[in-house]
């Protein structure tokens, strides 16, 4: 089996797992409130990470550690509860799908803005594009009333995050192996969670009842599978084949979360596919002369 063949493998199980979480949260609704849901999201990933961020700690300075705590923070544990309360609130898991992919034009945005990132035309051509999808995405929508919609603004705060997380990481622990950093950003984060789970009184629930075990499941695996070994097989990806081509998952999260919610009767009109491609589009504009970068770094690298 080529390698290339294997980096596609490793990238189409990405999206799949990404694009699953929206259900999975949506199915953990039924017997678990928003709260508990991102908690133990995020204490699932974190134990599974827990030993390797002991173990790492010594690789990093006191000054990495804390920027990885950080940035555990807003790429991990505050978006999982901004996510699962708009879940919760019955935001349709494809629609937000379809705002987690303006995470790229955030990416964009505030390392122009707060790293001194150089702006180049495309991505401010990308970002002005990404920003009209979802204007028009918002104008349209009709099928929420203006409370919930405005519960799914929540999700478009996590992408902010999740910018503000990526820049994070690429300015400030640039130099750290990326697996030490992810394993200790999640590895932390089941202190807070942990105490979450205590105060929210999840420990007190009766987990005999089929729905209490069920959504605690997927909402396990929603934190073992989607957090972190979703979080491994990412930077495999990007040590294999560049952080650029491994960014692309993004592109097929939402196609995967769509599909999971056509099949649980989540109805998919024509003006939000547009929206979701138009809003990919300046995500490929935002991020296209960095993709031909990559492209000849890679082949320089294969010579």
């Amino acid at each position: 089996m080529s390698n290339k063949l294997i980096n596609w493998i490793i990238f189409v199980i990405l999206c799949f797992i990404w694009g699953s979480s929206f259900i999975l949260m949506k199915y953990s609704k039924d017997a678990l409130s928003a709260s508990q849901i991102a908690a133990l999201r995020i204490f699932a990933a974190g134990i599974v990470f827990i030993i390797p961020a002991v173990i790492y700690l010594k690789e990093l300075t006191s000054k990495q550690i804390l920027y990885a705590i950080t940035a555990g923070a807003v790429g991990n544990l505050i978006p999982a509860f901004l996510f699962a309360i708009a879940i919760v609130k019955n935001i349709d898991s494809s629609l937000a799908a379809i705002f987690n992919s303006l995470t790229p034009i955030f990416v964009a945005v505030i390392g122009i803005l707060f790293f001194k990132d150089k702006i180049k035309a495309n991505k401010m051509l990308g970002v002005l594009i990404g920003f009209a999808g979802l204007c028009l995405l918002v104008l349209t929508q009709q099928k929420v009333s203006f409370e919930n919609f405005a519960y799914s603004l929540l999700i478009v705060l996590a992408t902010v995050l999740y910018g503000l997380n990526v820049n994070i990481v690429s300015h400030n622990l640039k130099n750290v192996n990326p697996l030490h950093s992810a394993t200790i950003s999640l590895g932390f984060m089941t202190i807070p969670s942990a105490i979450i789970l205590w105060q929210q009184h999840f420990f007190e629930l009766d987990f005999g009842v089929s729905e209490i075990k069920n959504a605690v499941i997927a909402s396990a695996l929603l934190g073992i599978v989607g957090s972190a070994i979703a979080t491994a097989l990412f930077y495999i990806l990007v040590k294999r084949a560049g952080g650029l081509f491994a960014s692309l998952v993004t592109y097929g999260i939402p196609f995967v979360a769509i599909i999971w919610g056509m099949a649980d009767g989540e109805i998919i009109n024509w003006v939000e596919f547009l929206c979701l491609g138009i809003i990919l589009l300046g995500v490929y504009l935002a991020n296209r002369s960095e993709k031909k970068e990559a492209i000849s770094l890679l082949k320089d690298l294969e010579k």
